[in-house]
Formats: C-alpha cells, structure tokens, sequence
C-alpha cells in the first residue's frame, strides 16, 4: 500500500531532523522553508543532553563531526565569577549556519523534497506538521545573536548572568565564538551594529561588553527576534506542532537544540504508523502531544524556575553557595533541565 505523504512546514533543527528521521522509514516528505541555505539563527549553538544513538535514530550520524567539544564551564555574577566546572557530559558547539545546511544536503541525499524561499500558510489540515511560526505578540524580552573572532574565552563556554538579562559565550567550528543572549528589551538594542556589546552594558557587564567591542564581529552574524514566548506554546489552531512551535525551552539551560531533536524524535513513530495508514492523523497528534509532554514538562518547569532565580542577585549568591557547601551538585541542577 503507497504511504501517504507528510509536509513540514519550517526547516529548521526540528524540522529537518523530522525529515531526515522519516525518510529513513520511507515516508515521502517534503520540508518548506521561508528562508535559503546556509543561514544564521539566533540559537545558543551548544548541544547538551542528546546522546549519540538519539542522533543516529535520526539519521544524523556523522553530521557532528565538525562540532568543537564543549567540557569547561565558567558562570559570572555580573563581573564576578561565581563558578568553574566541568560539564556533567561533554557537549558540542557547532553553528547553525554550518548544521542546517549539512541537514539539508543529507536530507535532500536521502529522497526528501526541500522547498527554500516558501512559507505554508495553512498548518491546521492533515498531513502538515508545524516545525516553525512565532506568536504574533511582541515578547518583552529580545534574543540577540553574533560570531566573534579574536575573542578569547576563559572556559569552553562562559554564561554571565547580569541585571535582568545573560549572554552565554560557546566556542563553534573554526576559531569562531557565538555569543547570543536574552535580554530585556529597550530602545538602546535597537538598530545598533554594537546590540549585544550594548545589551550587556545595560545588564551591568561592562567588562564583557568592552571585551565584545574589541573583538571583531562576522559580518552578516548578528541576527535578533523579540517575537516568542518561552514554554509551551499557545496556539490558537489545532495544527500538530514540534520543536520550537510546540516548546521554547529558556536559552538558560542550554538544552534548546537538544530539545529540537528529541521533540523530532518523539514524533516518528505516530507519523509513520499514519504514513502507512494504521492511525488517524487525530491519533496521531495526541501521541505526539502526549510524548511531548512525558519528555519536556518536568524540564520546563525547572527551567522557568532556575532563569526567574538566576536573574536575581540573591538567587545567584544562594545557587552559588548551594553548590560551594555542596548542598546540591551542579551535575543534578544541570540534569533537571535535560
């Protein structure tokens, strides 16, 4: 019997390794995208808490091999440090200028349809699956993203934690640096090449700020978006939804892309069994909805948790001298939001 064909609507992380993942099964699919490859996105580019046999489920087995290994780990309380470990698992730093474009070749290798430069525009109907689209709603915070070079970091990844914003710092492929950051809004991040160096001024981090202006800035990196909401997401249509569309992780965590992944992985076998005409496309979303939630629900709640304490200068001091008495682990915090 001919398996029925699936589209997905955004090609991002989600979406392509949906993609990828089906056409392992032999499911026609066809991937839309609004934009062209290779692109940037504003992304923390750092993976952490996906092993490797998730990947190669995906069929996403080799496509890391140009990621830089992530082990060390320094946070800043505003200008002071206030920790230095190891990672509890070593993660991967890789951009998404470099993965979605090596997605996408693998993708279209392996018989999948790619249509760059087009946007779907009705989600809700059968036989769709929504890897993107972002609340109409302005959020009141901003995302900020940049590669630096001649940035020297003092850790594989540094998070620094100011006055109602942080901006994470991740060695990626070459002898690049990502730098991306949430930050309250304000007209001072609007419109400036400088936004991220600025944005951490305004946190209350000069000295990051000043190491940001004397690097140098890769040109067409710098990418923003203030147009998301943090958590489950709150559609007002019944479409089936993965990824970023179905769950927005808080950056703090550096648990997004791996999240991106697994909301992927979580969907193969109900869309395969309606593929080959075993479950209803009704059935099939409250699986996937249903896994979604088993997978993702304890870690969100954590994760608003630890962003709403580590934004306050009590609860920063309080974690850090949590972890310094050893009344709880980092490994244990950090496994929380994995």
């Amino acid at each position: 019997m001919e398996m029925k064909p699936l589209k997905i609507a955004g090609g991002g992380l989600a979406g392509l390794a949906l993609g990828l993942a089906l056409r392992r099964e032999s499911v026609p699919v066809t991937v839309i995208e609004s934009a062209t490859y290779p692109r940037h996105r504003v992304c923390g580019e750092f993976i952490s808490g996906i092993t490797d046999a998730e990947l190669e489920s995906l069929g996403m087995e080799g496509l890391m091999a140009g990621a830089t290994q992530l082990q060390e780990t320094l946070w800043f309380d505003g200008e002071r440090p206030m920790l230095r470990t190891s990672l509890p698992n070593q993660a991967r730093g890789i951009s998404r200028h470099l993965l979605d474009g090596i997605m996408a070749e693998r993708f279209v290798a392996h018989g999948g349809a790619l249509l760059t430069g087009q946007r779907f525009t009705d989600p809700a109907i059968e036989g769709i699956v929504l890897a993107t689209g972002r609340p109409s709603c302005e959020s009141t915070w901003i995302g900020l993203k940049a590669h630096f070079l001649g940035l020297p970091l003092k850790a594989d990844l540094e998070l620094h934690l100011g006055n109602g914003g942080y901006l994470g710092m991740t060695r990626v492929e070459g002898d690049r640096v990502n730098v991306s950051g949430l930050f309250h809004r304000t007209e001072s991040l609007t419109g400036r090449e400088h936004r991220l160096a600025q944005a951490a001024a305004d946190a209350g981090l000069g000295s990051l700020a000043e190491r940001l202006r004397e690097a140098t800035m890769v040109e067409g990196s710098l990418k923003g978006v203030h147009r998301f909401q943090l958590g489950w997401q709150s559609p007002t249509d019944d479409a089936l939804r993965i990824g970023d569309a179905a769950a927005m992780i808080p950056p703090i965590t550096g648990n997004g892309m791996s999240m991106a992944f697994q909301s992927a992985l979580a969907a193969v076998p109900a869309l395969v069994d309606w593929s080959r005409r075993q479950i209803s496309w009704d059935q099939a979303k409250q699986s996937i909805r249903k896994s979604h939630h088993t997978l993702f629900a304890r870690r969100l709640r954590w994760a608003r948790r630890l962003q709403w304490i580590l934004l306050r200068p009590w609860g920063r001091r309080l974690c850090a001298q949590a972890v310094s008495r050893r009344w709880v682990s980092f490994a244990s915090l950090y496994q929380l939001v994995r």
